[in-house]
């Protein structure tokens, strides 16, 4: 496995990382025993970087991964957590907590979870828009000097609160969605955040699925699956975006690997300062998006992959409206 740095003072971390949400929440039904092989099966590949937010299945997925670590050195796993975004008992969603109080208190019952004394990297899942950024990443420094987090990351900021928050305390990476069909950050986002020296770790590198190859327009959703309800995943937008994946099947093809490692191998090739996080939930799935591990992409690669699936050619928005509302990377 290939290692990265996070931004300029971030940890090294392996070329792809792991993201847990999908084993506790949002895409259906997962089996604990299948999602903590999958886990073991990431680590024995040199996969060191775990995604996690204290609100995936309200905890679960913490301790999901506490489970998964038992019995595994814990310096062999780059531990990153979400956390301040709100549930109700329904699993609904009720805003956003970046107060500094909070922040302590949610990386309290982080810690008792994970069974660990420290968070590698600790990160607002979003930005309250009623507290400072400058007081929610002042709280997590003053973690720091405790010595209960190593690194501070944003997740979903603008480029203006990057330079903010960057004011107050060195961030090793900003979390946010990049692939094929979301390339908004290039603009602004991404050059800001390699000015500053932050790293990126990209999610929805498969766009929720429709990069894996394997979506279809009939394709059932288990309730509970946000999918559901994903413009990107809707009528003629989803027919729209899966003519995009056949014309990047083409070029998968030709290449001789999946539709899947040519997507996850784009974002890795946009930069070594990206580390793209992969959703697998299955040992299955995992080796598929492994295989994208230094398979490299020449220019001319590059060029057809991005003749298939040009810039801003998604039909949809990535999240529903409400959704886009509360993130500041969208303003």
């Amino acid at each position: 496995m290939d290692t990265r740095r996070l931004g300029a003072t971030g940890p090294v971390v392996s070329a792809l990382g792991l993201g847990l949400m999908g084993m506790s929440d949002l895409y259906g039904p997962a089996d604990d025993t299948e999602s903590i092989a999958t886990i073991h099966a990431a680590l024995e590949a040199g996969v060191n970087l775990l995604d996690t937010g204290d609100f995936y299945g309200m905890g679960a997925n913490e301790l999901l991964l506490r489970e998964a670590l038992r019995g595994h050195d814990r310096d062999n796993a780059v531990i990153s957590v979400k956390f301040g975004a709100l549930r109700d008992p329904d699993g609904g969603w009720a805003g956003q907590d970046g107060r500094p109080v909070a922040v302590k208190n949610f990386a309290a019952y982080t810690l008792r979870r994970l069974g660990t004394d420290h968070i590698d990297i600790y990160r607002p899942a979003r930005l309250d828009p009623q507290v400072p950024v400058e007081d929610t990443v002042g709280a997590i420094a003053e973690l720091i000097e405790a010595g209960h987090v190593r690194h501070i990351g944003l997740s979903e900021v603008g480029a203006e609160t990057l330079r903010r928050a960057a004011a107050v305390h060195p961030i090793a990476d900003l979390q946010i969605e990049y692939s094929l069909l979301s390339r908004g950050i290039e603009a602004e986002i991404l050059p800001t955040a390699r000015e500053l020296g932050i790293g990126i770790t990209a999610y929805g590198v498969l766009s929720r699925g429709l990069l894996s190859g394997r979506w279809s327009s009939d394709r059932a959703l288990a309730g509970g699956d946000f999918r559901g309800f994903s413009p990107r995943f809707q009528g003629e937008n989803l027919e729209h975006n899966l003519k995009l994946v056949e014309a990047l099947r083409a070029v998968a093809e030709d290449k001789g690997v999946t539709v899947a490692q040519v997507a996850i191998g784009w974002v890795a090739a946009q930069g070594t300062d990206i580390v793209p996080l992969v959703g697998a939930r299955t040992r299955e799935r995992l080796a598929e998006s492994l295989g994208a591990n230094g398979f490299g992409l020449p220019e001319v690669d590059i060029k057809a992959i991005e003749a298939a699936i040009p810039a801003d050619a998604a039909a949809g928005a990535r999240y529903d409206a409400g959704s886009m509302h509360a993130l500041d990377s969208e303003r």
